[in-house]
């Protein structure tokens, strides 16, 4: 009798198995990239001299034609493998010029295809580098869009902390009347997704100029207005499906994020009206999307609401997150072996960082 009843139950599992594997899903790619410096070759009001044909990087425009192809090879091939064959759904980026840079972006002759619109701003940022959404307009249809300032001002302390580096984007981009600091707003895109309403917050949070500790206080208030965002979306409705994503210049366990987001990094502890940040698992396993001074960190990070990780299939989920490092990423020699292969010393690269992605997956009818 009980071999008969064991008999019974592997059947029954074999038979669950075999329902499972007989379902469809559709899958989505959502992904975060810092396109490093994606600068044209036209002297703006912004502070891109260096950005020149006659600045500092030699910035040509065979230089800027070569940056396309690399950044739009990237975003064609970006989190596609055996379960995904297309390129990202939604693809938020930073440190982007201008729009125009990002017109000859989706119309580059392995882009054009793909049919991106785009959402963007300029930024108070006085580097004048900026966020920005792209979109395939045949499953993203923007409803609407807003650019939310970051308010942050400069506080008198002592000394550099020990970790502070020679970044000087926040003395450009700081008021020395106001001691305001200018830095990129944080852009809120509300829209469908094949018919489902969808939020994306798309950041490029304070640097750490000045070290760390010092600057800490305003990626804390990048956190807060993020969560802020989070709230407001919440309060109209509970069920909102948010994804904030972005180079937040702090990793999963900074207070900016930790706290003052309230992510959390495993599903069992997010309750409604949460966040779910599943980089932070990444980021204690050693992974990383950015180095310095031989250190990995994972800044670069999407967070989910928590109506995207409940069970129920019948419309988009997340499914798993990924950090796209592939081999032609990589710098194969020199000081900076194994680190992102970026723009140096007038050589054009990819980025400083890797890009990051996330699936989203919904069972097909």
């Amino acid at each position: 009798m009980k071999k008969r009843l064991t008999f019974l139950f592997v059947a029954a599992l074999l038979s669950v198995t075999a329902m499972a594997q007989q379902k469809k899903f559709m899958v989505h790619t959502v992904a975060f990239y810092n396109f490093e410096n994606l600068f044209d070759t036209i002297n703006g009001p912004n502070f891109d001299e260096e950005w020149l044909p006659d600045g500092k990087q030699n910035w040509t425009g065979t230089k800027y034609k070569q940056k396309l192809d690399n950044l739009s090879r990237v975003l064609t091939e970006l989190g596609t493998g055996e379960s995904q064959k297309e390129s990202p759904v939604l693809i938020g980026g930073c440190e982007i010029e201008n729009r125009n840079v990002l017109e000859d972006l989706v119309k580059h002759p392995s882009m054009i295809n793909k049919d991106y619109g785009i959402v963007h701003f300029d930024s108070p940022d006085k580097r004048g580098i900026d966020v920005a959404l792209l979109y395939k307009k045949k499953h993203f249809q923007p409803i609407s869009y807003k650019n939310l300032p970051l308010m942050i001002y400069e506080k008198e302390s002592g000394k550099k902390d020990k970790d502070a580096d020679d970044d000087k984007e926040e003395n450009v981009n700081l008021d020395k009347t106001t001691k305001r600091i200018y830095t990129r707003d944080q852009l809120l895109v509300t829209g469908l997704l094949d018919g489902e309403e969808v939020n994306v917050i798309v950041n490029h949070w304070p640097s750490r100029s000045g070290g760390e500790k010092k600057s800490s206080p305003n990626r804390e208030a990048a956190g807060r207005l993020n969560r802020k965002i989070i709230d407001s979306l919440y309060a109209i409705n509970p069920n909102a499906k948010i994804i904030s994503m972005g180079d937040l210049n702090d990793g999963s366990f900074n207070k900016s994020v930790k706290i003052e987001v309230g992510a959390k990094g495993k599903k069992e502890e997010v309750k409604p009206l949460g966040i779910y940040n599943p980089m932070q698992k990444m980021a204690e396993e050693g992974m990383g999307t950015l180095a310095y001074r031989d250190a990995w960190d994972l800044f670069d990070i999407i967070m989910v609401s928590e109506p995207f990780i409940r069970n129920d299939y019948s419309s988009w989920r997340y499914w798993k997150a990924g950090i796209y490092n592939k081999p032609f990423l990589v710098q194969k020699t020199g000081q900076y072996k194994g680190y992102p292969l970026r723009n140096s010393n007038g050589e054009v690269g990819f980025s400083d960082h890797f890009p990051v992605y996330i699936y989203l997956i919904k069972e097909a009818k």
